[in-house]
């Protein structure tokens, strides 16, 4: 006797399938689900290492890039704004730090100022995406799927990106997602490890233990079929990272990550990076940032996690400097908040945010943007900065010029984005 598949029937037995083994499922993919088409892959050279950190929450752009130049954001924001550069009221180490006469660092993004002294970090302000909903679910999902509604492929953008370039690199390790699941941005057709921690992999540190782990899944899974070869790909995973001991791994000089998920996964990537085992996409997440209430101005609650971001970045920028000209990070967040503060002392969710680019070959040490302006007349809907670059333009401009993949209208379905000259060519 045969049953119908109902999505809830389907969901409950996909929850028991190895995410490796996902892609082969497409077959018998009921008709109610959405179908991943691809064109036969492009095949060209490795790019850069993508990493991307999802500020989870909607992070506020205008304190974490403060327009200082712009007189109405102070009167947006009488207790929350961010002092200017040169209000002698305040401590220097309150103030806005000047980056161009008009836009200035939160004061606790002042670790980044020497990768911005390089070049290598930039900032595309004002920008976002289409959807209009202020709902983090729906911002954040569209936003990894790459799409400007509902409607369209299922998979993530990094995986469409992935799947539709054919590098020749068969590690297990080529796209990772750190932390407890996978990123919507990393699901789609190429296999995905989901990588907690590197020392998952060694059972806790017991070599003994994990090499005769090792030998025993070699054996149990030799010969052909389904579930041997998901065995074998599990056994890869271990085989890459056998010789990768963070607890001994030494950032180059002396470079310090927060002690906290975000900085270990940052470290771990850095790790994977030098240690060569083919990674060509990695994502991660920083939480924390829907500052309804008490959010703070130079100091506060936004304050620590904007110094736990920086942290991170400026001890992945030094750590990497040798390999940063084969490497860009991306920031971005769902959305940014509303340009007035609230009577909670917090922001609520707004439209346009912001997002950092950090690479050797990034045109950085500049604010890209065109300022919409943050008068009344200039703001959007109910209050709000205004969207005036797409941040697909952004991802699809990284796409084409550092990661060496042309098949743009694959990975932003129904997007022809406008190069803005952010990064340079990878030839």
């Amino acid at each position: 006797m045969s049953y119908p598949v109902t999505r809830r029937t389907f969901l409950q037995s996909l929850a028991a399938v190895p995410l490796v083994a996902l892609p082969r499922l497409q077959a018998a993919w009921p008709a109610w689900m959405p179908r991943l088409a691809f064109a036969p892959p492009h095949a060209g050279p490795r790019g850069d290492v993508l990493v991307v950190v999802f500020l989870r929450g909607a992070a506020d752009a205008l304190n974490m890039v403060v327009p200082h130049g712009e007189a109405a954001y102070y009167r947006h924001r009488p207790t929350l704004a961010v002092p200017r550069p040169d209000d002698r009221r305040v401590a220097a180490g309150l103030r806005a730090v000047d980056l161009d006469g008009f836009f200035g660092w939160h004061p606790a993004l002042r670790p980044l100022l020497p990768a911005w002294d390089a070049g290598h970090l930039a900032v595309i302000h004002a920008c976002g995406g289409p959807d209009e909903s202020r709902s983090h679910f729906q911002a954040m999902e569209l936003m990894e799927r790459g799409l400007a509604d509902v409607r369209g492929p299922a998979s993530g953008w990094i995986a469409r990106h992935l799947a539709s370039l054919d590098t020749g690199n068969s590690s297990p390790l080529r796209a990772v997602g750190l932390g407890e699941m996978i990123p919507h941005s990393l699901r789609g057709a190429v296999p995905v490890t989901a990588l907690r921690s590197i020392a998952d992999f060694h059972l806790g540190g017991d070599l003994t233990a994990a090499q005769r782990m090792q030998l025993t899944l070699a054996t149990l899974y030799e010969g052909e079929g389904e579930v041997q070869a998901l065995g074998r790909e599990t056994l890869h995973i271990l085989n890459a990272l056998a010789d990768l001991d963070p607890a001994a791994y030494a950032p180059q000089d002396g470079a310090a990550y927060p002690e906290t998920n975000y900085g270990f996964g940052l470290r771990q990537i850095a790790g994977l990076i030098k240690a060569d085992v083919g990674l060509e996409a990695a994502a991660l997440d920083l939480g924390g940032w829907d500052t309804h209430f008490a959010q703070g101005s130079s100091e506060g609650l936004m304050a620590s996690l904007l110094a736990e971001l920086a942290q991170g970045l400026a001890a992945f920028h030094a750590d990497l400097a040798n390999s940063m000209d084969n490497v860009i990070l991306v920031v971005m967040t769902e959305f940014g908040r509303r340009a007035y503060e609230n009577a909670s002392l917090g922001t609520d969710h707004g439209h346009a945010g912001v997002m950092f680019v950090l690479g050797g070959n990034v045109e950085g040490g500049r604010v890209h943007a065109e300022w919409p302006g943050l008068e009344p007349e200039q703001l959007f809907a109910p209050g709000d900065l205004a969207v005036t670059i797409d941040y697909r333009d952004v991802l699809a401009e990284i796409c084409l010029r550092r990661l060496n993949n042309p098949s743009i209208d694959e990975i932003f379905p129904n997007h022809t984005p406008t190069l803005r000259g952010l990064v340079r060519d990878s030839s």
